[in-house]
């Protein structure tokens, strides 16, 4: 996988994340520990593609 592949690919799954996070929010018994967990991995995603972007440019 190319380096922009793979930038698209991760910027996809720091978008679906997202999306997670913000649909676990809206149920009234959302689990803390699994948001918590989702935004562990989407700050790990993030800084690999800061890490990416960096090195690409």
């Amino acid at each position: 996988m190319t380096t922009e592949g793979h930038i698209e690919a991760l910027a996809r799954r720091h978008r679906e994340i997202d999306r997670k996070i913000e649909s676990e929010l809206t149920h009234p018994s959302h689990d803390d520990l699994y948001i918590a967990a989702l935004k562990r991995k989407k700050l790990e995603i993030k800084d690999e593609l800061k890490k990416l972007q960096t090195a690409d440019a």
